[in-house]
């Protein structure tokens, strides 16, 4: 009997990202399997070209759209249901649409009620990366695999478009490329801008002369941040935020970039899972640290705040953060090298 897969994952772009490692490996260990997944909206920009994925269902998360998605599952008469995220509305429509073998995380009642079968993260002991965590549940439907590198699939036509981008706005082919992302939207710990101002100010110091761009791509940068950035009067750095319309678009910038640097949040993510080179800064608390939320890749760099650091300036429940001075601007400009 051929299987049919679902795989649902309703949360935000870095947590979608780490499903993509089981879409692989699932595919690769049932070559006929029937594979699709269940995400937000926007979030289905990182599954787009996937050539494991054969349907794409999404989720509003609206009242309203309730009922509707359930009628969308049951048309594919799925025989597996991977809750990677644990959340009533997915149990519960997963159950109403009639998935036999439905696996979730831990054991939450509405999983308890719906008949759930279930993985444990063992209370994050011995803590291991996400996207480990989310091939639990595709080892539990019979996958082996240690394999956890995340991928994004980008066509040539879209690098082409990419490459238009960038000549738009007097970007040589022959440049190197950086994205410097600044913003997180509270899904991590992060510097402020005017550390990243700081940041900035030592790129162009260590490298007075060489042919680079650094493109700010935070939507969120502030109006004060613009304007300072603006008088270090630098045509190297360019602010692009308002000319990415969508993630789509925000995925095909990255897939042409050199290197990417930014806090642990859904942009290094993307770039990781389009084997850019990164630099990613991360807090010392498990929930956020490098082993379990750090780029996978064998190009890029994961910089933690020491655990003596966080231990002596950060209560004890975590709840105070110091992550601003966790980390300095010197230790990253260590590892930023400009050249092809």
């Amino acid at each position: 009997m051929q299987k049919r897969i679902l795989i649902v994952r309703t949360d935000r772009v870095g947590d979608v990202v780490m499903i993509t490692p089981m879409i692989r490996e699932i595919k690769k260990a049932f070559p006929d399997s029937f594979i699709g997944t269940l995400t937000q909206p926007n979030t289905t920009a990182i599954l787009q070209n996937n050539p494991h994925i054969d349907v794409m269902i999404t989720d509003d998360l609206k009242k309203e759209s309730y009922k509707k998605v359930i009628s969308e599952i049951k048309k594919y008469k799925f025989t597996d249901g991977l809750l990677v995220l644990p959340t009533d509305r997915a149990a519960y429509q997963m159950f109403s649409a009639r998935i036999k073998n439905r696996i979730g995380v831990g054991k939450k009642l509405y999983e308890i009620i719906t008949f759930m079968k279930s993985v444990s993260r063992n209370n994050y002991i011995p803590l291991r990366h996400e996207a480990d965590y989310c091939m639990d549940l595709a080892r539990k439907i019979g996958v082996t695999t240690d394999n956890i590198q995340p991928e994004i699939f980008v066509t040539d036509e879209e690098r082409k478009k990419a490459g238009e981008f960038y000549k738009s706005i007097g970007i040589k082919e022959e440049t190197f490329r950086i994205i410097l992302h600044t913003g997180s939207r509270n899904s991590a710990p992060n510097w402020s801008e005017d550390k990243y101002l700081e940041l900035l100010k030592g790129i162009v110091k260590k490298f007075p002369s060489e042919d680079y761009a650094i493109l700010l791509t935070a939507f969120e940068m502030t109006d004060d941040f613009k304007k300072k950035v603006s008088e270090l009067n630098d045509k190297r750095i360019i602010d692009v935020a308002d000319k990415i319309t969508n993630l789509r678009d925000f995925i095909k910038v990255i897939s042409g970039i050199d290197l990417m640097l930014c806090s642990s949040t859904g942009p290094i993510h993307l770039a990781d899972a389009l084997d850019i080179k990164c630099i990613g800064i991360h807090c010392h608390r498990n929930v956020s640290c490098s082993k379990h939320w750090g780029v996978i890749n064998k190009k890029s760099i994961n910089l933690d705040v020491k655990k003596e650091y966080c231990d002596s300036h950060c209560s004890n429940d975590k709840s105070i953060c110091n992550f601003e001075d966790g980390i300095s601007t010197e230790e990253v400009l260590k590892f930023i090298e400009i050249n092809k």
